[in-house]
């Protein structure tokens, strides 16, 4: 059969990278990056082409399965349908809409029919108990941008390609090619700045990938970035070099909360040195264009709202919001937060049953899941949805989760594998793979560093009998039934997705249509980030509020534990990403899996040579929430008192089908962080920074 190549996209990580994929009948031959695209210019990393990896993977599944007391059994997709509906409405009937929940993993977000489809039938369902990868990831920059700009999604984004100075904390973006930060092929992007003569200063307790393509990096203590951030905004307050725009308020407010951050005090908790703290306050401050970042290595610690808090600061102080080389506004071409299409992220309208814990935009935390599920009385949740999501090693606490996803009355996952989640599953209903769906990113354009629109086929037909993620949810609905009060969301599953997209370009800001897209191969090119502000602020008179009283209070509430002196030996662990992997789900590609384990502790030689420990020996790693096995690696890329381990291992859970995964040793980093342990104001898991001992393993 002759090969074809057609264009695709590669849906694995935020980035967009358009691909061009080349396939004889229903194999691939090759993907390779599409120069182009005006946005990704050719550029795509290992994970792209895992999706042939993933496409033909013996794993996967394709058929509808029902667990039984003999293992997993294909059943059609008429009995799947009317027995997942059936006993969803039965759960729902005998106990209340709260008894089945809702999980909605990070994949979601790079499907589009699972972006106009998932969340309507979570809506149709009724069910209070709705749960995401969003508290576990970046809730933080959702909340302050709800409390300062009006929406959860204005979420301001570095124009990387046009700064002077780009400050990073907590982030990574050479590995995940941003990160709420739409901009593939990062490193490229990094060392045009340092040619064009601008400078990029990181703080981060790990030397990372990205800090050693240039500029300077300092080591902060794990969990302290928000003392630091908050010190920088008072050093440039205090000086009088501060510049905001005419529509900000608030900024008295703001130093009188920020009295304590003294460059002093600040060194005391981070070990970052008043004069650095003062110097990179000034540099950032004089810039011609500036733009300050961070992403999971500080929104998901104990003062992740309080971070991303800071980092709006200094960006509004400084004039660097809404400027060309600061931070701005994507405006794309279906823009949901115009024609008000998403929730703008109101919070506390219901609270958790167990912990009283408040929902942020309809969604409560992910680490009350487990509890929810395993504490008895009225409302507890008995019933369980999962969409492409794996939380026994994806949040905190996994061991708890996957012992109470074990007594579940009925659960169902829309997944292709059998995971260490999906395996308590009583029926899974596996949708097409990336390569056989539409696909337009609802989300990403929103947070992308140039304004484009691209429509991309179905790189490979529809298998026989397969069905789509958005069908999947569409026939579930249909038997199910529609609720009283959810008329929209039944509205919502009737359309098909390119329907939706269509009806999102016309009454964009550029009046697009989809048959215009589809005649455009390599998408529209809508061009650079343009100033926005104050028209697109969503707040009342179209003011940035820089001093919510929520953030004050919980500035002032901080004040004691963040800016505490360390204790003498004490270790803490954190986090790292890898390019070759995608949080818990691409291990079972071989391709990505090969080489060097990468699994391993991460511990400083001093820290090591401490404890009497070699590079190499096995270690037991506890926390107060739990204990796990690994291998140590001696690294001094990792600050003295600091321990790294990468999350999403810990495959061999009885069970799990992923037979490359099995392979892998490693550990889940979860099974040492603690679902008690929340960011202070989102309700967001602490990752990072968690107090931990390491000794050897007897």
């Amino acid at each position: 059969m002759d090969a074809i190549t057609r264009p695709g996209r590669c849906t694995l990580c935020e980035a967009m990278c358009a691909l061009r994929v080349t396939t004889s009948g229903d194999r691939v031959i090759d993907i390779r990056g599409d120069e182009d695209d005006p946005l990704s210019a050719g550029h795509l990393c290992p994970k792209a082409l895992a999706l042939a990896d993933l496409h033909d993977d013996p794993d996967r599944l394709r058929t509808p399965v029902r667990r039984t007391g003999d293992g997993w059994r294909e059943i059609g997709w008429e009995e799947a349908f009317d027995l997942v509906a059936g006993e969803l409405a039965g759960i729902g009937r005998r106990h209340g809409a709260d008894a089945v929940a809702v999980y909605l993993g990070n994949p979601v977000t790079h499907s589009l029919g699972a972006m106009t489809h998932a969340p309507a039938f979570a809506n149709l369902l009724g069910t209070r108990n709705r749960f995401s990868a969003s508290s576990v990831d970046q809730l933080p920059h959702q909340v302050v941008a709800r409390l300062l700009y009006g929406n959860q999604w204005l979420v301001p984004v570095p124009d990387i390609d046009r700064t002077a100075y780009f400050l990073v904390f907590g982030a990574n973006p050479a590995v995940s090619n941003g990160s709420l930060m739409t901009a593939p092929g990062l490193p490229r992007r990094i060392r045009a700045l340092l040619a064009r003569g601008g400078k990029m200063v990181l703080f981060d307790p790990r030397r990372t990938e990205t800090a050693r393509l240039g500029g300077e990096h300092h080591f902060i203590r794990p969990g302290t970035d928000a003392a630091l951030i908050l010190g920088l905004v008072r050093v440039i307050l205090d000086e009088g070099l501060a510049r905001p725009a005419t529509y900000v308020d608030g900024l008295g407010e703001v130093r009188r909360a920020l009295e304590p951050f003294t460059p002093e005090r600040v060194e005391a908790a981070t070990g970052v040195a008043p004069g650095t703290v003062r110097r990179v306050a000034r540099e950032f401050a004089a810039a011609p264009a500036a733009a300050c970042y961070g992403r999971t290595g500080v929104s998901t610690q104990r003062f992740g709202t309080l971070c991303q808090w800071g980092i709006q600061l200094l960006n509004i102080v400084t004039s660097n919001l809404d400027r060309p080389g600061g931070t701005m506004f994507a405006r794309p071409a279906v823009d949901p937060i115009a024609t008000r299409q998403i929730d703008p992220g109101r919070q506390g309208r219901w609270r958790s049953r167990v912990r009283g814990l408040p929902e942020f935009g309809g969604e409560l935390p992910v680490a009350a899941l487990a509890e929810e599920i395993s504490t008895p009385g009225a409302g507890q949740v008995r019933g369980l949805v999962t969409v492409a999501g794996n939380p026994v090693l994806s949040t905190p606490g996994g061991p708890a989760l996957d012992e109470a996803l074990a007594g579940l009355d009925f659960m169902v996952s829309v997944d292709f594998y059998v995971n260490e989640t999906t395996r308590h599953a009583h029926v899974i209903l596996p949708p097409t793979g990336p390569l056989e769906r539409d696909h337009y990113d609802l989300i990403f354009h929103l947070l992308a560093v140039r304004d484009t629109a691209r429509y991309v086929p179905a790189v490979l037909p529809k298998p026989p009998g397969a069905r789509h993620d958005w069908e999947i949810f569409r026939e579930l609905a249909r038997r199910y039934g529609i609720r009283r009060g959810a008329l929209r969301a039944a509205l919502m599953l009737r359309l098909r997705p390119d329907r939706i997209v269509d009806l999102g370009l016309r009454t964009g800001p550029y009046r697009l249509t989809l048959d215009r897209l589809r005649r455009l191969p390599q998408g529209a090119d809508l061009g650079e980030l343009r100033p926005s502000l104050p028209r697109r602020l969503q707040t009342p008179r179209r003011r940035v509020r820089t001093a919510p009283p929520v953030l004050l209070a919980a500035a002032r509430d901080a004040v004691t534990e963040l800016l505490r002196p360390p204790d003498p030996g004490a270790l803490l662990l954190i986090g790292r990403r890898h390019l070759r992997a995608n949080n818990s789900w691409m291990h079972n590609s071989r391709r990505l899996v090969k080489g060097r384990p990468r699994h391993h502790l991460l511990m400083h030689p001093g820290d090591m040579a401490a404890r009497d420990l070699g590079d190499g020996d096995l270690v037991t790693v506890r926390s107060a929430a739990g204990e796990l096995t690994v291998e140590a690696s001696a690294s001094a890329d990792v600050m003295p008192g600091t321990v790294s381990l990468p999350h999403g291992y810990g495959h061999d859970l009885p069970g799990v089908r992923l037979s490359v995964a099995r392979e892998l040793p490693g550990p889940s980093a979860n099974a040492v962080t603690d679902p008690a342990r929340l960011d202070q104001v989102s309700g967001t898991a602490v990752l990072n920074g968690v107090p931990v001992t390491v000794e050897r393993h007897p």
